[in-house]
This record gives structure tokens, C-alpha cells and sequence, in this order.
């Protein structure tokens, strides 16, 4: 406030209060006007997943389930996305990661528009909804005819069988003890775990307890695997995308997962998997190419670039 605002008053002000007032002037700013709506920020949509295996360089998940998803997306050809792993299990829908959180859409307002999170079964629909005629929505999910999209559904039974099952027997299996004790899920699924025949494993690739039930010898699971491994490269051969495709299909999604999982050089117990794929160049060039794009599409949350 100045001396000349205070002088002006209708009440007289005592000297003393003036002079003590005039120490302290009191300055008005013209209002700044919000900026255009046009300008208003928006956000992306964010898939909660798995921890990658190096946090600070990359955005790819050690889980197959999440991987899965992440490379349905971008191979869909949505990009912009965020990733982010600071997120308990217990957390997502279901108690199961991945989950997408979907911001409220950019032509609504903020503050009345509520976010989404949904499970990673529901992914597929918003990915409908948000490119509609996308190739994926029509009856043959963009394979070349009905035989392949048929195909498609033996290699999917083979890969969630028979590979998945022989990288689980790479990997020690941690004492029922232990994974109580140090798991962060709840009794309750650790409780299920134990059940014979057990549910299926619901993190994918990274379930602490392996399924219990039906002893399968290690050494059979190995040689199916090698199997599966060996037709996966002579089906691809030199072609693009699997089954002949001209664009990637969710199939592709699928072989990338396990194929960028069982390459990933952080744990030995994979090695002599790994070994089965390194020997076929067109699956190690394949898994390449499609990690490139599947990196592309996603950006950790924190990331402003």
C-alpha cells in the first residue's frame, strides 16, 4: 500500500502509521489470463507393468504378460504411451498387472471426466475404440485368410504351453517357505499356489510358485521347447511377420514376448534357452526389429522428452 492510498483514506492515519505502512508499499499486477484451451494439457495413457530388468535405460517388462501387452499395443501402431513399475501387483485390476490407465478424453472436461483403469482382457476394446477400423477389428485380426488366422490359434496353444512351461524349468523353483515369506502377494493367492491342480499362473512368466500338480520331467519340457523353437524359425523363414503377413497381428505380439524374455542375458539359468534361439539368425534379426518398435512406443512417466 503507498502513502499517497493511505493520505487518501477518509479515516486519518496517525504519522507514525504512515511512515511504517510507507516501508512496505503494497503493488498491484494486472490479472494474467488462463491460457487457451487449445493449449490445455493433455496426458497420455499408461500401462502399469512388471519392472524392466535395467530400470534407468529401458521400458520393456521382464514379465512375458506384461511384454505381451506392451508389444499388442505398439504393434497396433499406438504410440505416445507410458510406462510406469512403481506399482504393486495388489494394486492393479484383478490384483494382476498390467493395468491401463486411461486419461479422460482430451475434448472433455478434466475436472468432471473421471480416468479408467482397466485389465489388461479389456485392452483390446479400448484399443477398438480408439482406432476403429483398425485391421485387428475385422474377422480375420489382420491375418491374410481364415487358415492363418486358425493357425495362429495352435501357435498361441503352443507358446503359452509348451515354451512357457520349459522357461519356468530353467528357473529354480524358490521354497514354498520362502515365497511366503517374501512374496509380495497376498495369503490368499500364495494359498492358491498350493491348491492341486493349481489355477493357471497369473503373472506370467515371473510367478515365483511354478505350477504344482502333474510332474512333468524337465528334460521333456526342454525338448518341446526346442521343438517349438525350431518350427517357430522355419515358419517365419524370411518372411516379415508371421503366417505371412503383411502387418503384424497379435500372434506377433505373443512370439516377441517369449522371444525378448528367454534373449535377455540378466539371468544364467536361461542360457542354455537362449542358445536354442541365438542359433537361428532370422528369429534373433525378427526379435530385434520388433523390440525397436515396441521400445519406440513407450516412455517411463517421469520422461518429459
Amino acid at each position: 500500500m503507498s502513502t499517497a492510498a493511505t493520505e487518501s483514506s477518509w479515516i486519518p492515519m496517525p504519522k507514525f502509521m504512515r511512515n511504517l505502512y510507507s516501508r512496505f508499499p503494497l503493488y498491484y499486477q494486472p490479472a494474467i489470463p488462463p491460457p487457451p484451451s487449445s493449449t490445455t494439457q493433455t496426458f497420455s495413457p499408461v500401462l502399469w507393468i512388471h519392472p524392466p530388468v535395467e530400470f534407468d535405460s529401458k521400458v520393456l517388462s521382464r514379465d512375458v504378460e506384461c511384454l505381451k501387452w506392451q508389444a499388442y499395443v505398439a504393434l497396433r501402431g499406438l504410440t505416445d504411451m507410458r510406462v510406469r513399475w512403481d506399482i504393486d501387483p495388489a494394486g492393479g485390476v484383478d490384483g494382476r498387472l498390467p493395468s491401463l490407465w486411461v486419461p479422460p478424453a482430451a475434448e472433455q472436461d478434466s475436472k468432471n471426466a473421471g480416468v479408467e483403469v482397466l485389465g489388461a482382457r479389456m485392452i483390446p476394446g479400448w484399443a477398438d475404440g480408439v482406432q476403429g477400423d483398425h485391421v485387428w477389428n475385422s474377422g480375420l485380426e489382420g491375418y491374410i485368410n481364415e487358415e492363418a488366422r486358425d493357425e495362429s490359434r495352435a501357435w498361441v496353444s503352443l507358446l503359452e504351453g509348451a515354451v512357457h512351461a520349459a522357461l519356468l524349468s530353467y528357473e529354480p523353483s524358490p521354497s514354498v517357505l520362502s515365497a511366503w515369506l517374501y512374496s509380495k502377494a497376498s495369503p490368499v493367492s500364495q494359498l492358491t499356489a498350493l491348491l492341486n491342480p493349481p489355477p493357471a499362473p497369473l503373472t506370467g512368466f515371473s510367478t515365483l510358485i511354478p505350477p504344482q500338480g502333474v510332474n512333468i520331467p524337465a528334460d521333456s519340457l526342454r525338448q518341446r521347447y526346442r521343438e517349438a523353437i525350431a518350427a517357430l524359425s522355419e515358419r517365419l523363414g524370411t518372411d516379415k511377420w508371421f503366417l505371412g503377413s503383411s502387418e503384424p497381428t497379435p500372434l506377433d505380439a505373443l512370439v516377441f514376448a517369449y522371444l525378448h524374455v528367454a534373449l535377455q542375458p540378466h539371468s544364467k539359468n536361461l542360457q542354455r534357452a537362449r542358445a536354442e534361439i541365438t542359433t537361428r539368425v532370422n528369429l534373433v534379426a525378427w526379435e530385434r526389429k520388433v523390440r525397436q518398435i515396441v521400445q519406440a512406443a513407450f516412455k517411463p512417466l517421469n520422461s518429459q522428452k
